[in-house]
């Protein structure tokens, strides 16, 4: 069953706030080796202007594919996550996630459309504080497979 287009340009309420801690921080960096001190040390992120330990540029994913699963579980769109693979993730900044924020996302589904048998969705997912600032957004696409003949 092909995703359903009516689905483009919904969105779904904000999701409950996430509380960016410096220790997920610590351990994104590490999973993924991003060694640089700004990640890792307090101190060493003070003294280059931020509040705390600054999260790697990918960090988002950890949120953003959580909020995903509004998207997703939804029935109507008619998705079989099993045929799902990902196709593209790219995230514009308007400043650094830091450990202290408190975080919520609010997705987007942006485009779907058909080519060779295979669905594809876009998404985008405004992570922003809870009073309204956009800190990064992400757009992921996926896309669902045909059905196997």
């Amino acid at each position: 069953m092909p995703l359903d287009p009516s689905f483009v340009g919904r969105s779904w309420p904000p999701t409950q706030p996430y509380v960016v801690g410096r220790e997920k921080i610590r351990e994104f960096a590490t999973a993924i080796g991003a060694d640089d001190p700004l990640h890792h040390d307090p101190e060493a992120a003070r003294a280059a202007g931020y509040p705390d330990v600054v999260a790697p540029p990918t960090f988002p994913t950890v949120m953003t594919m959580a909020a995903s699963r509004q998207i997703i579980n939804d029935p109507e769109l008619g998705i079989d996550y099993t045929r799902v693979v990902h196709g593209d993730q790219r995230f514009s900044y308007s400043r650094p996630v830091v450990a202290g924020d408190v975080l919520v996302c609010t997705n987007t589904v942006e485009d779907i459309t058909q080519r060779g048998g295979h669905d594809f969705m876009t998404t985008r997912t405004e992570v922003s504080t809870e009073s309204g600032e956009v800190v990064v957004t992400a757009w992921s696409k996926l896309v669902q497979r045909g059905a196997e003949q």
